[in-house]
């Protein structure tokens, strides 16, 4: 029995091993989607003080930018799928997107404004090439 073969016969709990890896990747980028959700229009409005790292914008601007964030999350899914029908296929696609997504996370991490502007860029892109392939997938 040739190695592919082996793997197509290991099972978990009576379902390929395969989807369990892709059930937690997709877990955990919706986990990141509605994390960023919940917490994005909070820090935007948070005032500037002492160790609160908020932005302090108004609500209508934070708002704004949550919309715009939100509209593009989604709408980056369309050349993500003709990216990867086209050029890169779906399984190169995920993982792209996938390391798009935790690069575009890490860099949240610096308080900078250009590295916020940075990171949600990376997460858009990230979620775009990673969201419409895997569920396919799943």
């Amino acid at each position: 029995m040739n190695h592919q073969n082996e793997l197509l016969q290991k099972t978990f709990l009576g379902h390929p091993i395969g989807l369990f890896y892709l059930f937690f990747t997709e877990l955990w980028e919706r986990f990141s989607y509605y994390g960023m959700r919940a917490i994005l229009v909070l820090y935007l409005v948070s005032e500037t003080s002492g160790v609160n790292p908020g932005l302090g914008w108004s609500d209508r601007s934070a708002l704004e930018l949550y919309g715009w964030y939100t509209m593009f999350v989604y709408l980056a899914t369309i050349p993500g799928g003709i990216l990867a029908d086209r050029y890169l296929g779906q399984k190169k696609s995920v993982m792209i997107g996938g390391l798009l997504l935790c690069f575009g996370h890490g860099i949240l991490a610096v308080e900078a404004l250009w590295a916020f502007y940075t990171g949600l860029t990376f997460i858009v892109l990230g979620v775009g090439c990673l969201k419409g392939n895997i569920s396919t997938m799943v």
